[in-house]
């Protein structure tokens, strides 16, 4: 089943069962899902801490203490049962992942993974995202799932709170086959979210949750991929970068660690310069972050930039995963096409032909579709016909398909 914008949200939920009406919870979740994608393929995963920062949020987490109740009630008794178990914090972003290994590689092509930001803002309908928005538990049946890429997952979820203010701290969720939603599923989340909330009531003050410093990291999302100069995203306002200062942040991020002034103009110019033309656009980049209140911070000695996304290598670490759909829905064309940075035109080139190869490679003709959507892939003969392979004798899709091959050839 297909989204029609032009159809009601409980029209086009499918009901568990045989035909029946949507269940409420599902039929509300996917009015929600649908106010933000009104197409259900563009409900993918684009958002992923990358390994410092989920470390350093996970150890701050107020759930990190009764980890090991978990473990015990949950992931060890999951182990080779064909369930995963992930236990996210109160955005539904997945911190934790366990359980059976074969669900888990599979789950990665959904891009269902530590770091992942899967509330249905991200996603659309799925158990931890809606169990979060509704306060309560959820179970999702397979086509419940909003988004098609996760329509082969069922799962069940409940939010953790605070024993002591009832504020919700996370989710703990189980995914899977129809076990993930059987008899048994509920009554088992039922009771460890008890047992968990009981440890929470017996950590003493120096363990107690620490709700300010555990909130989900604040930084902005800086996206590059498709536009010539970058574009700053947080808490619902943008930023725009001189071309510049979009290159400086790139190649910062890419680069934890940090960069010497001197590594860093070795990446940006292809000519030597003065040391003081780097400091100067340094300078400027901080007030102008300073300014702004995005949340990023410049650091310096060496440089690095702290509480910043960036959507080129959102995009590669999704590859890396296999999730196609997802990279795709992260990529939205080349890495700033303008730039002359000699470091930028590496990382371009290698996330352009990284994606292309994975995509080309992936026998998804949906995937094959969305990649030739991409001005890069207007003029790539051999991906156009990749398609016309994969596309079933009857599909109404052959016919652009083959005219496009046509407009090539002559």
């Amino acid at each position: 089943m297909r989204a029609n914008p032009v159809q009601s949200a409980p029209d086009l939920a499918p009901a568990e069962g045989d035909g029946g009406s949507a269940r409420p919870v599902v039929a509300d979740s996917w009015r929600r899902s649908l106010a933000v994608h009104p197409r259900r393929e563009d409900a993918v995963v684009t958002s992923i801490l990358g390994e410092g920062e989920l470390d350093a949020y996970r150890a701050e987490h107020p759930l990190a203490p009764v980890m090991p109740v978990i473990d015990q009630l949950l992931v060890e008794p999951a182990r080779d049962s064909g369930i995963l178990v992930a236990v996210g914090d109160a955005d539904s972003r997945l911190l934790w992942l366990g359980g059976d290994a074969s669900v888990r590689r599979r789950a990665e092509r959904m891009a269902f993974l530590e770091g992942a930001d899967w509330s249905e803002a991200s996603v659309g309908t799925s158990a931890p995202g809606t169990a979060v928005a509704t306060g309560g538990p959820v179970q999702i049946h397979g086509a419940e799932h909003f988004s098609p890429l996760v329509e082969a997952f069922s799962c069940t979820a409940m939010p953790i709170r605070d024993p002591g203010t009832g504020q919700t701290l996370g989710v703990v969720d189980i995914t899977g086959g129809e076990q993930a939603v059987g008899g048994h599923a509920l009554p088992w989340l039922r009771a460890t979210v008890a047992a968990v909330e009981e440890r929470l009531r017996g950590l003493g003050p120096e363990r107690k949750p620490r709700i300010e410093r555990a909130q989900r990291p604040v930084g902005a999302v800086l996206a590059v991929t498709g536009r010539d100069q970058g574009v700053l995203r947080w808490s619902g306002r943008e930023l725009n970068l001189s071309v510049r200062h979009s290159e400086i942040l790139v190649l910062l991020a890419g680069n934890p660690r940090g960069l010497t002034a001197e590594e860093l103009a070795e990446r940006l110019y292809s000519q030597p310069v003065p040391p003081v033309t780097l400091r100067a656009e340094l300078v400027r980049l901080r007030k102008v972050l300073e300014a702004s209140g995005t949340g990023v911070t410049l650091l310096s000695r060496p440089y690095r930039v702290d509480g910043l996304e960036v959507d080129s290598m959102t995009a590669l670490a999704l590859l890396a995963r296999g999730s196609h759909r997802q990279a795709l829905g992260a990529y939205a064309g080349q890495l700033l096409p303008r730039s002359e940075a000699p470091a930028i035109a590496e990382l371009r080139q290698e996330l352009s032909a990284t994606l292309r190869e994975a995509v080309v490679g992936s026998a998804a003709v949906d995937v094959v579709l969305h990649y030739l959507r991409l001005p890069e892939a207007a003029a790539d003969a051999e991906a156009w016909r990749t398609a016309l392979s994969l596309l079933p004798p009857r599909s109404p899709k052959r016919a652009a398909v083959v005219a496009h091959l046509e407009r090539l050839a002559g």
